[in-house]
């Protein structure tokens, strides 16, 4: 595919998807929520990626949906316009980073505002600039928090903490936002991608199969009981055991050596 909205690279078993709208700061319109969801089956279906950075250009992280941009069709006052797109287009992006067996990083370097803050908090690490923020800001304009944003807040900050998030639309600054769990931990706007890129290099030399079913664990297990997890658990440990990585990170401490993992 030809993308004129984000860039799509690819090197030493790590994608690199960057939200390239800086004009609107890489607010999303419908070419970009196509060109997303092309990339995002790109990295699923590419067995030689093993690991994901997620970015924005320029001076901001994703400022949310680019309502003046969704193309003829869609009317921000009628309803079924509202709700198709939120479903058709929006959500699965966000579903297909949560449970796809690949870890991705969100390298938050700006702003990240409304679905900008969702599009981050479905990843799997967050690192955060020291100057960028995030903000729920859907309250500052009558609507609700939408994206899965009212499922991950109370999950990660805690309900009475998320509701305040909600209710207030606050700016959460990079420190402020590793302080509260929103993300991993902030870093200067120099080094952000360099660090998204160590992170990223170690996840890709590491077992992808256990990664994947331990992310894909935890996810579920957010809605399921101890002994459901238990189980999965189980399960996943039976599926591990036959990849090559467990016999090579067996032969690796039996030879007092560092494992080199294949990601299969």
């Amino acid at each position: 595919m030809n993308y004129q909205t984000i860039r799509y690279e690819v090197a030493d078993s790590i994608a690199t998807i960057t939200l390239n709208r800086p004009e609107v700061l890489n607010a999303a319109n419908i070419q970009m929520l196509k060109e997303l969801h092309n990339a995002i089956e790109a990295v699923r279906t590419d067995a030689g990626v093993r690991a994901v950075v997620l970015t924005g250009a320029e001076r901001a992280f994703c400022a949310g949906a680019d309502l003046a941009g969704m193309g003829e069709g869609f009317d921000l006052t009628n309803p079924v316009d509202v709700r198709r797109w939120l479903v058709e287009f929006f959500n699965p992006l966000i579903l297909k980073i949560f449970e796809m067996e690949k870890p991705w990083i969100a390298a938050v370097n700006g702003v990240a505002a409304g679905g900008g803050c969702q599009l981050a908090l479905a990843c799997d690490l967050i690192l955060i600039a020291e100057d960028a923020y995030f903000c729920e800001i859907f309250a500052q304009r009558g609507l609700v928090v939408d994206l899965g944003g009212l499922f991950f807040l109370p999950r990660i900050v805690g309900l009475h903490k998320a509701k305040e998030l909600a209710f207030f639309a606050e700016k959460i600054s990079g420190p402020q936002a590793v302080t509260l769990g929103l993300a991993n931990t902030c870093v200067s706007t120099g080094e952000l991608l360099q660090v998204a890129r160590d992170w990223a290099k170690r996840l890709a030399e590491g077992p992808t199969v256990a990664l994947g079913l331990m992310k894909l664990g935890m996810n579920r297990g957010l809605q399921m009981t101890l002994h459901d997890v238990m189980h999965y658990e189980a399960s996943a440990q039976a599926l591990a055991i036959q990849t090559y990585d467990v016999q090579e990170g067996l032969r690796a401490f039996a030879e007092k050596r560092a494992p080199k993992f294949q990601g299969r």
